[in-house]
């Protein structure tokens, strides 16, 4: 009953002393997930790097060579708000590459966890906001380009606007992107998805959930996605340092379950990617395993 993950040892790379981005939240994950048994070694799967032609799907090949030959300008190391290095370049290519696995393993499972991915400041061509890549985008139209399917969803529930990934499927039909951030949270510039909700700081449990039950279920009626890509980002929590909403631990769990459970009463696979999340990484990793917990509760009483 437990889903498949997908996690590889590279996720974690070094970053200069006092970075705000919380690196080592990806190899301390998987071993809280372990400890806890929320799963074994059995269900955990590596991927391979992305190759260039699924890159290419959606990031022009000027700026992936920039990235990988360690040739972007300093306002693009700026932008993206973290230092270039060998390892940064495969820890990239590989979470793409872990996106689409996991996205496999749903449409066979009915479910799949990444711990990694939700890159979603990415653009095509360049870089932002930590996300070198856009993994669920390129998901995406991997997918669709193999004609494995026809109509996916993005479900964000990061608490920053996926920025890139609005824009990327901007004129794409096929791909419906539906948002729930805060409104006055980076970006500064949000260009619509095809839904967005942008809340006021400080909203807690109650009213978030509630603007997501109202909208989620309806959207998935009228969509019929044949694979939803679920961020489920933690930074909306309320101690979140760059959240600014009042989520709490057992809030996320339920907002976790309920996007798990609209998803899969109607037959759609989904695919999870652990999204943005900031504070100290004993609480961060606990918070980022709840979208697993929601999985593991989900898939057993749908009996995946």
């Amino acid at each position: 009953m437990r889903p498949p993950l997908v996690y590889h040892p590279a996720y974690s790379v070094p970053l200069p002393e006092g970075h705000r981005f919380p690196m080592a939240k990806f190899r301390l994950l998987l071993e809280y997930l372990l400890q806890q048994g929320l799963t074994g070694p059995e269900r955990i799967h590596r991927p391979l790097p992305a190759p260039r032609r699924w890159l290419e799907q959606v990031h022009r090949r000027s700026y992936h060579e920039a990235v990988s030959q360690g040739t972007l300008t300093p306002a693009d190391v700026r932008r993206l708000g973290l230092p270039p290095s060998p390892a940064l370049v495969r820890r990239s290519w590989l979470a793409v590459g872990g996106t689409v696995l996991t996205a496999r393993l749903a449409l066979r499972h009915g479910l799949a966890c990444h711990l990694a991915g939700g890159t979603h400041h990415a653009f095509a061509e360049h870089g932002s906001g930590f996300c070198v890549f856009n993994d669920c985008a390129v998901a995406a139209l991997v997918l669709l380009a193999e004609r494995r399917l026809e109509r996916l969803m993005v479900v964000d529930l990061d608490v920053h606007q996926g920025d890139g990934t609005a824009t990327i499927f901007r004129d794409d039909p096929r791909v419906y992107t539906f948002s729930v951030h805060g409104a006055a949270n980076f970006p500064r510039h949000k260009p619509p998805g095809d839904l967005d909700l942008a809340l006021p700081d400080g909203l807690g449990d109650e009213e978030y959930l509630g603007a997501v039950a109202r909208r989620l279920p309806g959207l998935l009626e009228q969509i019929r996605p044949e694979l939803v890509l679920y961020n489920a980002g933690v930074d909306p929590h309320r101690d979140d340092r760059l959240g600014r909403l009042c989520l709490s631990d057992a809030g996320l769990l339920a907002r976790d379950r309920l996007v798990l459970e609209a998803c899969l009463q109607r037959r759609i696979p989904v695919a999870t990617v652990i999204g943005g999340g900031y504070d100290r990484l004993p609480a961060l990793v606990e918070r980022h395993a709840l979208v697993v917990r929601a999985a593991t509760m989900v898939a057993a009483e749908q009996r995946l």
